[in-house]
């Protein structure tokens, strides 16, 4: 719809009423209230929206302090909004608070969030954690309740923050939505704010939004069918270079990538066979001895002296192999479909499905931590030996592709 005002239009109309310029933006315009010009008029812009089938009318500002230009751009701003599913008013009414909030002494949930992430910082002992933690508050619910102070914020402006992700980015929503409660939660308990915590999921938010299970489903790393893991090694074993080599010793020790990539020679034992991973770079934070095969210590022995310090040194010096050289060895194999964390699913399967091995032994292998409480404060061992007997069966096994099936005719019936 073309725009149907001009400047000079604007400057004269008296006649009280709501004029369309078009574009869902208006000019209303009233009798005055001052008794020595009872012809004089007001005047002030309004946008008109439709939102969840409720019509509402947003005011802009007053004329001439808000021109007709001025107008037109805060309505283009509003339906720009809209479009990406934030409703105008609101945000105006959140950056008011905003403003307000600038010139008291109540803590904002940036400042907040900044004090929460501080006190936690010393238990997380990955950096990436911390930056992920300071990032996801940031990006995501800086801008909507970042500014705000604290004890303002309400189920709906954390429902603002988690509706436009719940369906399209569930996990990364879900994620948030936890990281929200905890900085709120930090915050009743040192006083700045009262009453319950908006962004709890049990009882409350449950009630608005689906359940992250209903509209996003558990991703998996992909990974390689555990019987293509002899033809896979093979083909890796002709790949030179440090991240071949890291990717093979991440295969036969079923460990994680970064527990390989920052390993360092003073972990290994090359003759007790035994590589003690410390307990910073545990996920579970508890040190785990890794038993060694003859195909992995074979490994080693084949990168020593290439570093004092690191197994697998990268390209800087002092340094180790990023986080993702060992996908850009899949890549030059042309195995984009898996990755590397999925090795560990490839030899978890093969222990289920080839193996009688306890799966108390394999999940240690893993370093999983036991999920039966009771059973974990008993259990005193590592099963160092159990488990030091099925990495080399693991490593056998994976020492030469799965032989094909051999298919058997079976002679024709005759009849009865």
């Amino acid at each position: 719809m073309a725009e149907k005002f001009t400047a000079l239009f604007v400057r004269h109309l008296k006649q009280p009423g709501r004029y369309s310029d078009g574009r869902n933006l208006y000019l209303q315009v009233r009798p005055s209230s001052r008794r020595e010009d009872p012809d004089a008029v007001n005047k002030s812009w309004v946008f008109r929206y439709k939102r969840f089938g409720k019509d509402t009318w947003m005011g802009l500002g007053p004329y001439p302090d808000v021109s007709l230009g001025d107008a037109r751009e805060l309505a283009a701003k509003a339906r720009k909004q809209l479009l990406k599913g934030i409703d105008p008013l609101d945000d105006k009414r959140t950056s008011q608070r905003a403003v307000r909030a600038a010139h008291d002494d109540r803590l904002t949930f940036t400042e907040c969030a900044e004090q929460y992430i501080d006190s936690q910082a010393p238990g997380w002992s990955n950096p990436k954690h911390i930056d992920q933690w300071r990032n996801t508050l940031k990006k995501l619910a800086g801008p909507i309740i970042g500014r705000l102070p604290v004890d303002e914020i309400d189920t709906a402006l954390v429902m603002r923050c988690l509706e436009p992700l719940w369906v399209t980015r569930t996990e990364t929503a879900s994620r948030l939505r936890g990281r929200i409660e905890a900085v709120l939660d930090w915050a009743t308990v040192h006083g700045y704010r009262k009453g319950d915590n908006p962004a709890r999921w049990r009882g409350h938010l449950d009630k608005l939004l689906p359940r992250p299970s209903q509209v996003a489903r558990v991703k998996h790393h992909p990974a390689l069918p555990y019987t293509e893991a002899g033809a896979f090694l093979q083909e890796l074993r002709k790949d030179a270079g440090v991240a071949s080599r890291a990717l093979e010793l991440t295969i036969l020790t079923a460990a994680r990538t970064n527990e390989v990539i920052q390993a360092e020679w003073s972990e290994f034992d090359l003759d007790l066979r035994t590589w003690t991973v410390p307990a910073e770079r545990m996920k579970s934070k508890r040190e785990h001895r890794v038993p060694l095969s003859d195909a992995a210590v074979k490994v080693l022995n084949a990168v020593k002296g290439r570093s004092k310090r690191y197994v697998f040194p990268g390209h800087k010096r002092a340094s180790h192999l990023s986080n993702t050289a060992m996908l850009q060895v899949l890549k030059r194999l042309d195995q984009t479909g898996i990755t590397v964390h999925g090795f560990r699913s490839t030899f978890r399967d093969w222990c289920a499905e080839s193996t009688n091995y306890p799966a108390d032994v394999a999940e240690m292998a893993l370093a999983h931590t036991l999920r039966d409480k009771t059973e974990a404060a008993y259990r005193r061992g590592d099963l160092f030996e159990k488990r030091a007997k099925l990495m080399e069966d693991w490593a056998r096994y994976c020492s030469k592709p799965s032989a094909p099936a051999k298919v058997i005719a079976i002679r024709q019936s005759t009849g009865w």
